[in-house]
């Protein structure tokens, strides 16, 4: 073993990577029991296809825009294009004790789930071919610089000070943000308003829901990039943000429209664990509450806002994700505290407004970056290819008229027959 390396350190961050990887299959069946029947199979394709195609991208120059060598605090360069440079020893500008291939792919799984998440605000009408180009230009031209700003070495909100565990802006304001921007692009789906859309199996939206939960323990307790008391931290203040933040959505929602909704107990969940994401390592478990308290509020209202500004973002990404991050990075700024990681920085309850300030400035940063690249991307792709299919197959439905393929096929028709 290479001198600095630690065996249970390159044990644990390789299980995180693995157990993050678990989230985008488990996203797809969270997305897929949200859509109608005829969208399943282009609902859980996204995410699926998104795996393979940002794990070969990331590999090729991703992580080298990310992560490698600074240029102007904007972006990495392409020294480490094809993984040139990036080898078994450890890289100690990120990890000292793991190798660097390690490292690597931990942050390969955060390029991969984050792209996925924008799916939802477009499911059910998005084409395929444009869904492929806009998520390989995102990835490299959204996600990259993000990650280099946040988390690289020379990057300018990291330079800042702005504190960011494990992913509240990179990932999760990144693609809520434009998630909106693509609802507003694309418009409405056929027959919103004229017909019943409602999701067709909330069994299979709760099992994703918990292979997120189970997957986000090595998102965020992996973040500490070490087997040691910070990821145990983070571990601890996961799982009980996500808990109240279940609580308070079920609650909220009983009280609402009366009854304690399934899906609300699980957007819930969500709705805390990506609240908690940027503080998971700065907190105190107490604080961790408070962070699933507001999260279960602040989006729950976020998703009854759209609603009644009828923006058809299908599966609700950005009221969960871009409020959720956005709060989540603001509460960093209130409630972080050097007494449980001093690598940190001290909050505004712990007596430093400055950093709740900083907080603020990359809440804004990310915003505007993301919702303006997202929206020209998109355009850039409509006026090349076309963003959204014909009515006639979106009518029909993406599973049969984009894949050939139906989802559950009734009687003994089979697929190629429906197809």
């Amino acid at each position: 073993m290479p001198e600095g390396i630690s065996g249970g350190d390159t044990a644990w961050v390789l299980m995180s990577a693995a157990l993050v990887m678990l989230m985008t299959p488990g996203l797809a069946f969270f997305y897929g029991g949200l859509v109608r029947p005829k969208n399943v199979l282009s609902t859980i394709m996204h995410s699926f296809f998104i795996l393979a195609l940002i794990s070969v991208q990331w590999v090729l120059w991703g992580y080298s825009l990310a992560f490698g060598p600074d240029v102007g605090g904007i972006i990495g360069s392409l020294d480490w294009v094809g993984l040139n440079g990036v080898d078994a020893e450890p890289n100690t500008d990120y990890a000292a004790t793991i190798p660097h291939y390690a490292f690597m792919a931990f942050q390969m799984m955060f390029a991969v789930i984050t792209p996925a998440l924008i799916t939802g605000a477009f499911a059910e009408r998005k084409r395929f071919k444009a869904f492929v180009l806009f998520s390989l230009l995102w990835a490299t031209f959204v996600y990259d610089p993000m990650a280099h700003w946040v988390w690289g070495t020379g990057g300018w909100l990291k330079t800042l000070g702005a504190l960011d565990f494990a992913g509240g802006t990179v990932v999760h304001i990144s693609s809520g943000v434009s998630a909106l921007v693509a609802a507003l692009v694309l418009g409405h789906r056929h027959g919103l308003g004229q017909e019943r859309i409602e999701p067709h199996d909330l069994t299979m939206t709760v099992l994703g829901a918990g292979l997120l939960w189970f997957g986000w323990f090595g998102f965020n307790a992996g973040s500490a990039l070490a087997a040691n008391g910070l990821a145990a931290l983070a571990f601890v203040n996961t799982n009980t943000a996500a808990a109240m933040a279940a609580l308070t959505w079920l609650t909220v929602s009983w009280a609402h429209k009366g009854h304690p909704s399934v899906l609300g107990a699980a957007v819930g969940a969500v709705a805390g664990l990506v609240a908690i994401t940027p503080a998971a390592g700065y907190v105190t478990p107490v604080a961790s509450i408070l962070i699933g308290l507001g999260a279960g509020v602040f989006c729950y209202l976020a998703v009854q806002l759209r609603e009644r500004l009828r923006v058809d973002d299908a599966l609700d990404v950005w009221g969960v994700h871009g409020i959720g991050g956005t709060w989540g990075a603001i509460a960093t700024g209130l409630f972080a505290t050097t007494a449980v990681n001093s690598a940190g920085a001290d909050g505004l309850f712990a007596g430093n407004p400055a950093q709740l300030v900083t907080q603020i400035i990359a809440v804004g940063a990310s915003w505007i970056y993301c919702g303006v690249a997202t929206f020209i991307i998109l355009k850039v792709i409509d006026l090349v290819i076309g963003l959204r299919v014909p009515e006639q197959e979106e009518v029909l439905g993406l599973d049969l008229s984009q894949h050939g393929e139906p989802a559950y096929v009734l009687g003994s028709e089979s697929a190629r027959e429906l197809a």
